[in-house]
């Protein structure tokens, strides 16, 4: 009950803004709640002029990690392992290509600009993957400060909402299909409501099938935090080695994997099989969606705006440069397999 009393200050404040920010992202679908969280929480911290008080910090960190992992579990029941099977088989070289093309240049990227570990990795991620999604899945592993985090969602945001201007454009002036967009806009797209958004102004084809593209990619999510988790257990062994520190016991293969992404796929596997009803999913998709929306707000209340200015232009630029490397890698290998 202490633990309790301790969390609900910030978790009820945190789900209030997650609330009220997922009603208002459906008078802004090209924003979307989560964003909008983020915003909120991070003005009310600046109004104060500092990170919530004590009482506050606590919930809304706990909110800002567990209740972002919960999220992932619960989209994990709105996904048809059946239906991105279908169209797998197509597109796995232009997606998976793009995936391996962006991977790579993050990894160098972050070789040449000096930005810190978390920033790098968490843009990365965020831009080649799944945006938030990602982020909320890797930023756990990396314990990732907020500030970290609310930068890499910022910075992916700002790529999101230009490709949902400018990518149906693009799209017309190159004469794709409804398909070859679908592809197109849900390989080099990075959020799924942006996703969504760019590929319904196209048309209704390309957003059913952008999607399908869409989760297959988020798949990706899997296999890479399990090396990222691995990474930092290697490497954190390796540091505490050199410094004379007792290395603890290396861990097991499988406890390496983080229980959301566990959850996750027993969830997906859930809905393929029919455990979780088909009509459940847009309701879990919306839950999915609040509780996303409530753990950016909590990150937002623990912000501190002074790391923020600390990392200046950089991981604005780091994003940026990934993001076009992506949709060029894109073009590139639709061009080369024969979708354009």
């Amino acid at each position: 009950m202490t633990q309790i009393r301790r969390l609900a200050p910030g978790v009820c404040a945190a789900l209030a803004v997650g609330i009220l920010a997922t009603w208002l992202g459906g008078f802004a679908p090209l924003i979307g709640g989560p964003i909008i969280a983020l915003l909120i929480g991070m003005l009310l911290t600046s109004l104060r002029g500092t990170p919530a008080g004590e009482r506050m910090l606590v919930g809304a960190g706990f909110t800002g990690k567990r209740v972002l992992q919960l999220a992932i579990v619960v989209l994990g029941g709105t996904m048809s392992l059946a239906g991105i099977a279908e169209l797998g088989a197509r597109t796995a070289p232009v997606l998976f290509g793009t995936l391996a093309i962006a991977l790579t240049s993050g990894w160098l990227l972050a070789k040449l600009v000096r930005i810190s570990r978390d920033e790098s990795v968490l843009l990365t991620v965020g831009t080649s993957i799944c945006g938030a999604s990602a982020i909320a899945a890797t930023a756990p592993i990396l314990a990732a400060e907020a500030s970290v985090i609310a930068l890499a969602v910022t910075a992916i945001f700002t790529y999101n909402l230009v490709a949902v201007f400018v990518f149906p454009w693009l799209g017309h002036l190159l004469g794709m299909s409804q398909e070859a967009f679908g592809l197109f806009a849900g390989t080099a797209v990075n959020d799924t409501s942006s996703v969504v958004a760019a590929a319904s102004i196209y048309g209704a084809e390309a957003a059913q099938i952008a999607v399908v593209v869409k989760l297959t990619r988020t798949l990706a999510i899997i296999p890479i935090t399990i090396a990222l988790s691995w990474w930092i257990a290697r490497t954190s062994k390796t540091a505490a080695t050199a410094s004379g520190e007792v290395a603890t016991k290396r861990k097991r293969p499988w406890q390496l994997v983080p229980w959301f992404l566990t959850g996750f796929l027993v969830a997906a596997l859930a809905a393929s099989l029919g455990a979780i009803p088909a009509a459940w999913s847009e309701g879990l998709h919306l839950i999915a969606k609040t509780l996303i929306a409530a753990a950016l707000a909590g990150i937002g209340f623990t912000v501190d705006f002074a790391v923020i200015r600390k990392a200046g232009f950089k991981p604005l630029g780091f994003a940026g440069v990934l993001w076009v490397i992506i949709t060029l890698s894109a073009l590139g290998l639709m061009w080369a397999t024969g979708w354009l």
